[in-house]
Protein backbone atom coordinates (compact mmCIF):
# COMPACT_ATOMS: atom_id res chain seq x y z
CA UNK A 1 0.00 0.00 0.00
CA UNK A 2 1.37 3.14 -1.15
CA UNK A 3 1.44 5.72 2.15
CA UNK A 4 1.48 10.08 1.17
CA UNK A 5 5.21 10.09 1.77
CA UNK A 6 6.29 7.21 -0.28
CA UNK A 7 7.72 7.61 -3.99
CA UNK A 8 7.35 5.43 -7.01
CA UNK A 9 10.36 4.48 -8.50
CA UNK A 10 9.51 1.69 -10.99
CA UNK A 11 8.11 -1.60 -10.73
CA UNK A 12 9.36 -4.74 -9.53
CA UNK A 13 11.67 -6.17 -12.68
CA UNK A 14 10.96 -10.09 -12.14
CA UNK A 15 7.22 -9.70 -11.42
CA UNK A 16 6.98 -7.68 -14.76
CA UNK A 17 8.91 -10.05 -16.79
CA UNK A 18 7.68 -13.43 -15.21
CA UNK A 19 3.68 -12.50 -14.17
CA UNK A 20 3.01 -9.43 -16.08
CA UNK A 21 2.30 -7.88 -12.83
CA UNK A 22 3.04 -3.89 -12.09
CA UNK A 23 4.26 -3.89 -8.50
CA UNK A 24 5.48 -1.11 -7.53
CA UNK A 25 8.90 -0.73 -6.02
CA UNK A 26 8.56 2.59 -3.29
CA UNK A 27 10.99 4.66 -0.98
CA UNK A 28 10.38 6.64 1.80
CA UNK A 29 11.04 10.11 1.32
CA UNK A 30 9.96 11.06 4.73
CA UNK A 31 12.10 13.09 7.03
CA UNK A 32 12.39 10.11 8.66
CA UNK A 33 14.97 8.63 6.37
CA UNK A 34 17.62 9.12 3.95
CA UNK A 35 15.55 10.05 0.99
CA UNK A 36 19.13 11.65 -1.03
CA UNK A 37 19.07 9.86 -4.59
CA UNK A 38 21.62 9.25 -6.95
CA UNK A 39 20.64 8.09 -10.69
CA UNK A 40 23.61 6.59 -12.76
CA UNK A 41 23.57 5.13 -16.34
CA UNK A 42 25.74 6.02 -19.15
CA UNK A 43 24.22 7.45 -22.47
CA UNK A 44 21.10 6.56 -23.83
CA UNK A 45 19.81 4.46 -20.65
CA UNK A 46 16.92 6.23 -19.53
CA UNK A 47 18.51 8.40 -17.49
CA UNK A 48 17.16 11.38 -17.93
CA UNK A 49 13.51 10.09 -18.51
CA UNK A 50 13.73 8.24 -14.82
CA UNK A 51 14.94 12.01 -13.54
CA UNK A 52 12.17 13.63 -14.88
CA UNK A 53 9.53 11.27 -13.17
CA UNK A 54 11.36 11.15 -9.93
CA UNK A 55 11.32 15.05 -9.92
CA UNK A 56 7.37 15.77 -10.78
CA UNK A 57 7.18 12.63 -8.23
CA UNK A 58 8.93 14.46 -5.46
CA UNK A 59 6.96 17.43 -5.88
CA UNK A 60 3.60 16.22 -6.03
CA UNK A 61 4.56 14.50 -2.63
CA UNK A 62 6.06 17.39 -0.77
CA UNK A 63 3.19 19.53 -1.41
CA UNK A 64 2.38 23.20 -2.56
CA UNK A 65 4.71 24.42 0.04
CA UNK A 66 7.75 22.54 -0.80
CA UNK A 67 10.38 24.18 -3.09
CA UNK A 68 12.49 22.59 -5.94
CA UNK A 69 16.08 24.02 -7.55
CA UNK A 70 16.82 22.25 -10.65
CA UNK A 71 20.59 22.42 -11.57
CA UNK A 72 21.09 21.39 -15.56
CA UNK A 73 24.99 21.46 -16.66
CA UNK A 74 24.59 19.70 -19.93
CA UNK A 75 21.75 21.92 -20.85
CA UNK A 76 20.65 19.63 -23.94
CA UNK A 77 17.10 19.36 -25.08
CA UNK A 78 16.16 16.83 -22.40
CA UNK A 79 14.88 19.66 -19.87
CA UNK A 80 14.03 22.69 -22.47
CA UNK A 81 10.47 22.92 -20.97
CA UNK A 82 12.12 23.92 -17.46
CA UNK A 83 14.22 27.15 -19.36
CA UNK A 84 12.09 29.67 -18.73
CA UNK A 85 10.87 29.03 -14.92
CA UNK A 86 12.32 30.87 -12.08
CA UNK A 87 14.34 28.19 -10.12
CA UNK A 88 16.10 26.67 -13.15
CA UNK A 89 19.99 26.80 -13.28
CA UNK A 90 21.17 26.35 -16.60
CA UNK A 91 25.66 25.60 -17.00
CA UNK A 92 27.58 28.25 -15.35
CA UNK A 93 24.86 29.29 -13.16
CA UNK A 94 24.94 25.64 -11.50
CA UNK A 95 26.60 26.72 -8.78
CA UNK A 96 24.33 29.47 -7.86
CA UNK A 97 21.74 26.89 -6.96
CA UNK A 98 23.66 24.88 -4.78
CA UNK A 99 24.45 27.94 -2.76
CA UNK A 100 21.27 28.75 -2.61
CA UNK A 101 19.89 25.03 -0.77
CA UNK A 102 22.83 25.35 1.42
CA UNK A 103 21.86 28.65 2.58
CA UNK A 104 18.40 26.92 3.47
CA UNK A 105 19.96 24.10 5.03
CA UNK A 106 22.51 26.18 7.47
CA UNK A 107 19.47 28.76 8.46
CA UNK A 108 17.94 26.04 9.52
CA UNK A 109 20.51 23.91 11.24
CA UNK A 110 20.96 27.45 12.98
CA UNK A 111 17.35 27.80 14.41
CA UNK A 112 17.19 31.25 12.15
CA UNK A 113 14.44 28.92 9.38
CA UNK A 114 12.63 26.27 11.72
CA UNK A 115 10.55 25.55 8.66
CA UNK A 116 10.53 21.89 7.30
CA UNK A 117 9.41 21.51 4.53
CA UNK A 118 11.21 19.51 1.79
CA UNK A 119 13.66 21.45 -0.19
CA UNK A 120 15.09 19.99 -2.91
CA UNK A 121 18.13 20.32 -5.68
CA UNK A 122 18.04 18.32 -8.56
CA UNK A 123 21.43 17.93 -10.43
CA UNK A 124 21.63 16.82 -13.88
CA UNK A 125 25.38 15.37 -14.62
CA UNK A 126 27.01 16.40 -11.45
CA UNK A 127 29.88 14.23 -11.87
CA UNK A 128 30.55 16.02 -15.76
CA UNK A 129 30.00 19.52 -14.00
CA UNK A 130 32.45 18.99 -10.94
CA UNK A 131 35.18 17.51 -13.51
CA UNK A 132 34.53 20.40 -15.78
CA UNK A 133 34.92 22.69 -12.52
CA UNK A 134 38.37 20.60 -11.38
CA UNK A 135 40.00 21.52 -15.11
CA UNK A 136 39.05 25.49 -14.31
CA UNK A 137 39.29 26.34 -10.62
CA UNK A 138 40.22 23.14 -8.45
CA UNK A 139 39.86 25.31 -5.12
CA UNK A 140 36.52 26.16 -5.64
CA UNK A 141 35.37 22.48 -6.99
CA UNK A 142 36.42 21.38 -3.27
CA UNK A 143 34.16 23.97 -2.09
CA UNK A 144 31.55 22.68 -4.19
CA UNK A 145 32.14 19.02 -3.13
CA UNK A 146 32.52 20.16 0.64
CA UNK A 147 29.01 21.84 0.82
CA UNK A 148 26.90 18.88 -0.75
CA UNK A 149 28.78 16.24 1.25
CA UNK A 150 27.45 18.57 3.98
CA UNK A 151 23.56 18.57 2.48
CA UNK A 152 24.16 14.93 2.56
CA UNK A 153 25.27 14.46 5.97
CA UNK A 154 22.55 16.91 7.51
CA UNK A 155 19.81 17.45 5.08
CA UNK A 156 17.60 14.45 6.25
CA UNK A 157 16.92 16.45 9.92
CA UNK A 158 16.56 19.49 8.11
CA UNK A 159 13.94 18.32 5.21
CA UNK A 160 16.64 19.41 2.30
CA UNK A 161 17.09 16.78 -0.26
CA UNK A 162 19.44 15.97 -2.78
CA UNK A 163 19.05 14.42 -6.14
CA UNK A 164 21.75 13.69 -8.44
CA UNK A 165 22.04 12.60 -11.98
CA UNK A 166 25.38 10.92 -12.79
CA UNK A 167 26.76 8.87 -15.94
CA UNK A 168 29.89 7.35 -13.66
CA UNK A 169 29.76 8.46 -10.10
CA UNK A 170 33.27 8.41 -9.72
CA UNK A 171 35.25 8.42 -6.70
CA UNK A 172 36.98 11.91 -7.17
CA UNK A 173 33.83 14.00 -7.43
CA UNK A 174 32.28 12.49 -4.38
CA UNK A 175 35.28 12.74 -1.67
CA UNK A 176 35.60 10.68 1.67
CA UNK A 177 32.60 8.25 0.00
CA UNK A 178 29.86 10.64 -0.13
CA UNK A 179 28.89 8.70 -2.76
CA UNK A 180 27.73 5.88 -0.45
CA UNK A 181 25.61 8.41 1.65
CA UNK A 182 22.62 8.37 -0.76
CA UNK A 183 19.67 6.62 0.89
CA UNK A 184 18.11 6.00 -3.09
CA UNK A 185 20.88 4.59 -5.35
CA UNK A 186 19.49 4.06 -8.92
CA UNK A 187 21.55 2.24 -11.88
CA UNK A 188 20.02 2.28 -15.20
CA UNK A 189 20.26 0.35 -18.51
CA UNK A 190 22.90 -2.20 -19.92
CA UNK A 191 24.84 -3.24 -16.58
CA UNK A 192 28.76 -1.83 -16.04
CA UNK A 193 30.53 -4.12 -13.87
CA UNK A 194 32.28 -1.02 -12.68
CA UNK A 195 29.58 1.06 -11.36
CA UNK A 196 28.31 -1.59 -9.56
CA UNK A 197 31.32 -2.42 -7.93
CA UNK A 198 31.20 1.86 -7.09
CA UNK A 199 28.14 1.79 -5.58
CA UNK A 200 27.09 -1.92 -4.51
CA UNK A 201 28.33 -4.68 -1.85
CA UNK A 202 29.45 -7.45 -3.93
CA UNK A 203 27.38 -10.02 -2.09
CA UNK A 204 24.04 -7.83 -3.80
CA UNK A 205 26.34 -7.79 -7.22
CA UNK A 206 26.17 -11.71 -7.20
CA UNK A 207 22.08 -11.51 -6.88
CA UNK A 208 21.70 -9.43 -10.03
CA UNK A 209 22.59 -12.82 -11.79
CA UNK A 210 22.31 -13.11 -15.70
CA UNK A 211 19.44 -10.15 -15.34
CA UNK A 212 19.97 -7.96 -18.90
CA UNK A 213 18.56 -4.70 -18.43
CA UNK A 214 18.12 -2.92 -21.49
CA UNK A 215 17.02 1.28 -21.70
CA UNK A 216 14.68 2.00 -18.41
CA UNK A 217 15.44 -1.06 -16.49
CA UNK A 218 18.08 -1.31 -13.47
CA UNK A 219 19.10 -1.39 -9.75
CA UNK A 220 17.77 -0.08 -6.92
CA UNK A 221 20.02 0.01 -3.05
CA UNK A 222 17.85 1.50 -0.85
CA UNK A 223 19.16 2.25 2.43
CA UNK A 224 22.37 0.43 1.68
CA UNK A 225 20.72 -3.17 2.26
CA UNK A 226 17.62 -3.02 0.56
CA UNK A 227 18.55 -4.29 -3.70
CA UNK A 228 15.29 -4.24 -6.14
CA UNK A 229 15.38 -5.29 -9.85
CA UNK A 230 13.36 -2.17 -11.88
CA UNK A 231 11.58 -1.26 -14.64
CA UNK A 232 10.86 2.35 -15.23
CA UNK A 233 7.11 3.19 -15.90
CA UNK A 234 6.00 4.70 -19.72
CA UNK A 235 4.42 7.84 -19.23
CA UNK A 236 1.29 8.17 -21.16
CA UNK A 237 0.78 12.47 -20.45
CA UNK A 238 4.34 13.85 -20.70
CA UNK A 239 2.59 16.73 -21.57
CA UNK A 240 1.00 16.71 -17.59
CA UNK A 241 4.49 15.76 -16.34
CA UNK A 242 6.38 18.38 -17.93
CA UNK A 243 3.25 21.00 -16.66
CA UNK A 244 4.10 19.64 -12.44
CA UNK A 245 7.88 20.12 -12.89
CA UNK A 246 6.97 24.03 -14.44
CA UNK A 247 4.66 24.84 -11.57
CA UNK A 248 7.04 23.53 -9.00
CA UNK A 249 9.60 25.16 -10.59
CA UNK A 250 8.03 28.79 -10.54
CA UNK A 251 6.16 28.73 -7.14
Amino acid sequence: MMRNYDVLLGYDYDKWYGYAMKEPVLSDISVNTNSHILICGMSGSGKSYLTNQIFARLCIQGGENSKVYFSDFKQDDTFSHLRNCNRYYPYDKTIKALNTVYEILHNRQSGKDTLRTPVTLIWDEYVANILALISQDKKQAQEVMRKVSEILMLGRSLAVRLVVSCQRPDAVVFPTGSRLNYGIIIIVGAPIKSIYEMLIPKEYIERIGDREFRIGEGVVLLQGSELHFIKVPVIRDEDKLQRICIEALNR
